[in-house]
């Protein structure tokens, strides 16, 4: 059975920091692109960072950029995702998601306009929610 299970959300306050924890289950951890998304409530999900495990690549969102950092133990089969200096608008459901490499690159999940349900497969999500 294939699971991506996501930890770590809560409540911060602003410019405070959030570690996300993604582990994956149920299939190869290494043929796959992994990313995060972010979906605030009656806006589209976005793409925030991916990390691209056949090509040890990152890439993130513009607006996350500087302050997030994804990184990978793929001995663990596990994704996380750093961040810093939080903003309240940072406040949002973060889901991870996994696609076999070959299908989507890191680079197309996190453009504008890319769609969750493009991914292979998705976790439920966990709550970061930012105060001011």
């Amino acid at each position: 059975e294939v699971q991506l299970v996501e930890s770590g959300g809560g409540l911060v306050q602003a410019g405070g920091s959030v570690r996300l924890s993604c582990i994956a289950s149920g299939f190869t951890f290494d043929d796959y692109n992994i990313g995060w998304f972010r979906q605030v409530p009656g806006k589209e999900r976005e793409g925030v960072s991916c990390v691209s495990m056949s090509a040890s690549s990152t890439d993130y969102g513009e607006s996350v950029k500087g302050r997030f950092t994804i990184s990978s133990d793929n001995a663990k089969n596990t994704v996380y995702l750093q961040m810093n200096d939080l903003k309240p608008e940072d406040t949002a459901v973060y889901y991870c998601a996994a696609v076999k490499f070959d299908r989507l690159p890191c680079l197309s999940i996190v453009a504008i306009g890319t769609s969750y349900y493009s991914m292979d497969y998705r976790g439920k999500g966990t709550l970061v929610t930012v105060s001011a």
